[in-house]
């Protein structure tokens, strides 16, 4: 997927555990990690703000684009 998830750099950077952050955001330590693992389809606009908030980061801080190797995006 040429989408990659940098969820934990940013815990660590922050010194901030999952289940702290899943508690702040109000969604399960299960969907979380669904969402670090890459495991998800989409986040919603506001669960992303609030986690950018809780983080003190940017969205390109914690999801970045990495073409394939021919430059294009997986199939």
């Amino acid at each position: 997927m040429p989408i990659v998830i940098n969820l934990d750099v940013m815990l660590a950077r922050n010194k901030v555990k999952s289940k702290d952050l899943a508690a702040a955001v109000g969604i399960t330590e299960q969907n979380l990690s669904l969402i670090k693992s890459g495991k998800v389809k989409g986040i919603r606009f506001s669960t992303l703000e609030t986690i950018c908030r809780h983080l003190n980061c940017q969205p390109g801080d914690i999801l970045e684009y990495r073409p394939g190797p021919d430059g294009e995006a997986d199939s």
